[in-house]
């Protein structure tokens, strides 16, 4: 039973089974954005259909190969939890209070980010980033939060529609600081009315758009660059036990040999 475990083990990371999985992954993207368009469904829905239950049969037997080949080590690997949910959720009945759940079905297409060990480093790097982003998100609300009281005190007798109280605040310097029509739309109908607006709303866009926002980008790549170094780590020890025991067979031949 190992041993028939790790030849499926073997065969399910051959390259040509990988580009199949990705290759079906991509149809299958194709095949519900068409389900989405009423001329393709009248013209080609149960060809349409058929492709969708095809894909997600080999989905099924594909994960169902892979408990069989990684046993318990199976449940331990976020990735496989992820491709199991999102082929999962084409389960849920098509009918009552779930079946708007089956709009879900489209997420099988991120797949394709645990296929690609390129994307899954992206994501891992992402989620590696996620505690310090936390402690930016925190810098970036109390940022928010001052810059909605102090507007909603400059400017909110007078343009109540954008600085009326602090939920409206908040939204406009979110827009502000996108970039989103914040000259033009927002910063100089207020500067004909309060001239010297201009100094509060620079230094907000510098602190928020140009410093908060680069930060957060420097440490998802700082994290994404820890994540390609730790598999560069992996794949060096990797290889140099496997040349280590090829060594050692070789050793134990030539001792072997009279």
């Amino acid at each position: 039973m190992t041993a028939f475990r790790a030849r499926l083990a073997a065969f399910l990371e051959r390259s040509a089974v990988q580009n199949t999985i990705i290759a079906v992954i991509l149809v299958n993207a194709v095949v519900l954005g068409m389900e989405t368009v009423p001329a393709a469904m009248a013209q080609f829905g149960p060809i349409l259909v058929a492709v969708d239950l095809a894909c997600l049969a080999f989905f099924v037997i594909e994960l169902a190969a892979k408990m069989v080949a990684q046993g318990l080590s199976f449940w331990r690997r976020g990735w496989n939890l992820f491709d199991l949910t999102v082929v999962g959720i084409a389960f849920i009945p098509a009918a009552g209070p779930l079946s708007v759940l089956r709009a879900l079905r489209i997420l099988r297409v991120l797949r394709i980010v645990s296929a690609f060990p390129r994307l899954r480093r992206v994501v891992e790097g992402f989620v590696t980033a996620l505690p310090g982003m936390g402690s930016v998100f925190l810098l970036m609300a109390i940022l928010f939060y001052i810059g909605a009281v102090i507007a909603t005190g400059l400017f909110g007798a007078t343009f109540p529609q954008w600085f009326g109280d602090l939920g409206n605040s908040a939204y406009s310097l979110f827009q502000i600081m996108t970039l989103e029509s914040w000259s033009m739309g927002i910063v100089r109908p207020v500067m004909e009315v309060y001239p010297y607006a201009w100094a509060f709303f620079v230094p907000f866009i510098l602190m928020t758009t140009f410093a908060v926002v680069n930060l957060l980008v420097g440490l998802i790549v700082n994290s994404m660059q820890d994540a390609h170094a730790e598999e560069s780590v992996a794949a060096t020890d990797a290889y140099r036990d496997e040349v280590l025991e090829r060594l050692r067979t070789i050793e134990e031949r030539l001792e072997q040999k009279p």
